[in-house]
């Protein structure tokens, strides 16, 4: 479906979205999307050193102290 936007679409599209948020509005409309979207692809990419660092420090925890 959205292998058809394009031309006379994105168009109508703009325009909408001017009608809808303002002039104005659009610079803080867009800055507040490009930090959702950030924050959804760190949360959603595997972070590898978060989860050997929570390995690492269960382990650590669980041992028995020697006497």
């Amino acid at each position: 479906m959205s292998g058809n936007l394009g031309g006379w679409t994105g168009l109508v599209l703009i325009v909408v979205v001017l009608l809808l948020f303002g002039a104005p509005k659009l610079p803080a409309l867009a800055k507040s999307v490009g930090q959702s979207l950030k924050i959804f692809k760190s949360e959603v990419r595997p972070d590898s050193d978060a989860g050997e660092s929570d390995t690492t420090a269960s382990s650590e925890g669980s041992e028995s102290p020697k006497e």
